[in-house]
């Protein structure tokens, strides 16, 4: 199941540039994703860190192209374009508790 929801995250990718369904993602209680926003964090230690919190997800999300695509992109961008690719790719917040998680530790992992 979790395989499919990282798909779900690269069809979310390859449909950025289309419109939005209103209201997409809107929660009541979100996570604070402002230490994943503002990382300064690599792609091989963010991949690093989610591979030592949750193996069994790293290993999906290895196999999932499209998703690391899209995170390549997310830590390239700038902070106010990062705002709007997690905005542009709900999916995101499934993972949100993951990604913080990583965020928070990436730094422990070589660039």
């Amino acid at each position: 199941m979790v395989k499919h929801m990282w798909r779900n995250l690269g069809v979310a990718v390859v449909a950025m540039g289309s419109a939005l369904t209103s209201g997409a993602g809107a929660a009541t209680a979100e996570t604070d994703m402002t230490s994943f926003i503002n990382t300064t964090c690599t792609y091989s230690q963010m991949k690093a860190a989610l591979n030592a919190i949750a193996p069994d997800r790293g290993a999906e999300f290895a196999a999932a192209p499209m998703a690391q695509t899209w995170m390549h992109a997310f830590l390239d961008s700038p902070v106010e374009q990062r705002r709007q690719l997690i905005q542009q790719a709900p999916q995101v917040m499934q993972y949100d508790d993951l990604v913080v998680a990583s965020a928070n530790t990436c730094k422990n992992f070589p660039a």
